[in-house]
């Protein structure tokens, strides 16, 4: 990449979006994790991994219960999206060797988190988009701590699969140095101009947090990163992956206009375990905020724990 295209996309973004939150935040190097407050006795331990572009806000609302333990990451080079709360470091943090802004970092912080910090042993992690690749690779580079752990891949980023033809056909023309531009245009634009198109029906709670997609970044460079990241990891990653994987659900929408609908459905079809696979009738890539109803309950997380 040449300098000066460096130079422009690594000028800073500030924040466009967060919400109050009450609980512990972890600065894990580039990357942190939230875990927040719940008012219950902790019975079941939810870890929500953000897609491309969005922050951890994506979850809170569909695990509102105050007996479940949530725990959110947030990706390298993503503004932390909560008010009132000081990172801390925590003395179990590694330091990560991966390229920041990639699938490989944000995997990492996904097991050190998982290793630290849940306090109960009914666990699911629920990545949604790029965060389902997150996962996967997670699980590739530490199988071991995924016995017995639920795994929800929402409309996720999966060996062998494809961007959807409308989102290749746009990204094609685009050079790095034309991103800050690019990127400018769109906000400046009316979410309705493009948003049905790629998001679907809209709700309050999508039309909250999807406005405020280009500002999820701290530079413009990790955009870029994370585009050319998923490409590759789709076309180099071999669904052997999924053997690991021994419990949970592919959840795919009724319409997706982000990623390719049929290609994620041959790649979680090659899965030789038990991982169901469900086909919604979401009319979005964004199933958990079309509605909670498409997501598992989590009184079946003991017996996942157990089996």
């Amino acid at each position: 990449m040449k300098a000066s295209h460096i130079r422009k996309l690594i000028k800073p973004i500030d924040s466009g979006y967060s919400e109050m939150f009450s609980g512990r935040v972890y600065r894990l190097g580039q990357g942190a994790v939230s875990v927040r407050n719940h008012s219950g006795s902790a019975e079941h331990t939810v870890i929500g991994v953000h897609g491309f572009l969005e922050n951890h806000c994506y979850f809170t609302q569909a695990y509102d219960a105050p007996s479940t333990e949530l725990i959110l990451l947030t990706c390298s080079n993503y503004h932390i999206p909560v008010n009132g709360v000081t990172p801390e470091v925590p003395d179990w943090y590694q330091p990560n060797e991966q390229l920041e802004g990639t699938i490989e970092y944000d995997a990492s912080l996904l097991n050190q988190a998982l290793q630290n910090l849940p306090s109960t042993d009914n666990i699911r992690v629920h990545g949604h988009s790029r965060g389902g690749a997150v996962i996967l690779e997670a699980i590739a580079r530490q199988p071991e701590l995924y016995d017995g752990i639920e795994v929800i891949l929402e409309a996720p980023v999966l060996p062998q699969g494809k961007l959807h033809p409308l989102v290749t056909t746009l990204l094609e023309p685009v050079s790095h140095g034309m991103w800050p531009w690019i990127i400018r245009l769109i906000n400046s634009a009316p979410q309705s101009a493009y948003g049905q198109t790629f998001f679907g029906k809209m709700n309050p709670r999508k039309k909250q947090l999807l406005s405020k997609l280009f500002y999820a970044t701290r530079d413009h460079l990790t955009i870029v990163r994370n585009i050319e990241n998923i490409l590759d990891w789709m076309a180099r990653t071999d669904t052997s992956v999924y053997r690991h994987v021994r419990h949970g659900t592919f959840l795919i929408p009724g319409t997706d206009r982000i990623l390719d609908r049929s290609a994620m459905l041959a790649s979680a079809r090659t899965s030789p375990t038990t991982m169901r696979i469900i086909e919604t009738q979401a009319p979005s890539h964004f199933i958990t905020l079309d509605s909670k109803e498409w997501i598992p309950g989590l009184e079946s997380l003991g017996g996942a724990a157990q089996s």
